[in-house]
């Protein structure tokens, strides 16, 4: 039972569990009924805590591989851009903030990629992981999108989105900044 939980509970399996998690996710919104759209906030959660976990354990039992400082970030990265592209698609938030948060996930991998290469650190620094808080924050109640006892969940969204977006630049500005140290632009 043990070999179970030790594969189950292994970082690079939580990383690809989340990776497993986004085409159930974007099937799961190809409708927008109550039901499915509840479904779709709890599978994005399940798989957003992972997040915390596979770096958790990776760093209390030694489990810190190539493959996870590589693929932690683009499974984080996937998630949060395939639920952006599905709320976008459904028109539960504005496109051109879903842009923006997309872009800047994009972007910001091909900074990392550059900044490993010159021999920097990639940690992820405590604005990114305020964005990634206010991103999840703001996707659960946004995904679910339909009251429930009375209380609109998607104003809760809404408002966790405009936290989200305001790290998410801030959090750009701050690796573009660092980035800058390692090797300045030359035009």
């Amino acid at each position: 039972m043990s070999k179970i939980s030790d594969i189950i509970l292994h970082p690079n399996f939580l990383t690809l569990f989340r990776i497993a998690a986004v085409p159930v996710l974007v099937l799961l919104l190809l409708s927008t009924n109550k039901v499915l759209t509840f479904l779709s906030a709890m599978v994005f959660s399940a798989a957003a805590i992972t997040d915390y976990f596979d770096g958790y354990i990776a760093r209390q039992k030694g489990l810190v591989s190539s493959f996870g400082k590589i693929m932690d970030p683009v499974a984080d990265k996937l998630l949060i851009s395939s639920a952006m592209i599905m709320l976008v698609s459904h028109g539960w938030i504005p496109a051109w903030m879903g842009c923006i948060i997309i872009g800047r996930e994009i972007s910001i991998t091909g900074l990392r990629n550059l900044i490993i290469k010159k021999g920097g650190d990639i940690s992820a620094s405590k604005l990114g992981k305020y964005k990634t808080g206010f991103q999840i924050a703001a996707i659960i109640p946004l995904l679910i999108h339909y009251p429930y006892f009375g209380i609109n969940i998607n104003i809760i969204g809404q408002f966790f989105l405009w936290w989200a977006l305001v790290f998410t630049i801030w959090s750009a500005v701050d690796y573009i900044v660092k980035f800058q140290k390692i090797e300045p632009f030359k035009l």
